[in-house]
């Protein structure tokens, strides 16, 4: 409960530009053994006004704000849950309602159930993706910009893995590991970085 707690506090920062303390009673409750994952600052996404932030462990879900953080709702999802390092550890929006989430299992990261989903209204529901197809955990997913939401890059220990479907099918580039990666809005470069390297992908 207290990381999520520092997550949002975090967040409140970040999008008022300025450091201001909420009340804990305007918070959304959580469960006793529910986190949010570091996993590479991307289990926070941000767009205008709106936040999203993606919860773990005992309970996979979405915690939603459209107003810097002053008010919130709670989405469920199908994530794979209740294990310590289990549920959502990435969340990326192409806009205000198409967004992605990626995780899994830590501990079995070749586990691909539950571990891959896509909203259309914002995040209010969520559609598992290649559901019992790889690729399994990942930590870091990205929408790639001016494809319309169908590009999307996806990396963690196990590799890269890249779509341009919308998410129905992957393809693994390589097994080369990084821990994040980020996009400029121009599509056609990528920086990833991983222990002791920074690389660029370029297409």
């Amino acid at each position: 409960m207290k990381w999520v707690y520092s997550i949002i506090a975090v967040i409140i920062a970040s999008c008022s530009g300025h450091q201001r303390k909420l009340d804990c009673s305007l918070l959304p409750a959580t469960f006793e053994g529910e986190a949010a994952f570091a996993a590479s600052n991307t289990n926070i996404a941000v767009i205008d006004n709106h936040v999203w932030l993606a919860s773990g462990s005992e309970k996979a879900r979405i915690f939603h704000s459209s107003d810097k953080g002053t008010s919130w709702e709670v989405f469920n999802t199908p994530f794979i849950q209740g294990g310590k390092m289990t549920g959502i550890f990435s969340i990326d929006f192409y806009d205000m309602n198409l967004g992605v989430a990626f995780g899994g299992d830590w501990d079995n990261q070749s586990n691909n159930f539950s571990n891959k989903a896509i909203t259309k209204d914002g995040g209010k529901s969520w559609r598992l993706i290649n559901d019992g197809r790889d690729p399994g955990y990942r930590s870091c997913v990205q929408f790639i910009p001016n494809t319309s939401g169908n590009g999307m890059i996806a990396i963690g220990i196990p590799g890269i893995s890249y779509t341009a479907d919308g998410g129905k099918s992957w393809q693994h580039i390589n097994k080369e590991y990084f821990y994040t990666i980020r996009i400029p809005q121009s599509g056609d470069v990528a920086w990833l970085a991983g222990k002791n390297k920074i690389a660029k992908m370029q297409w």
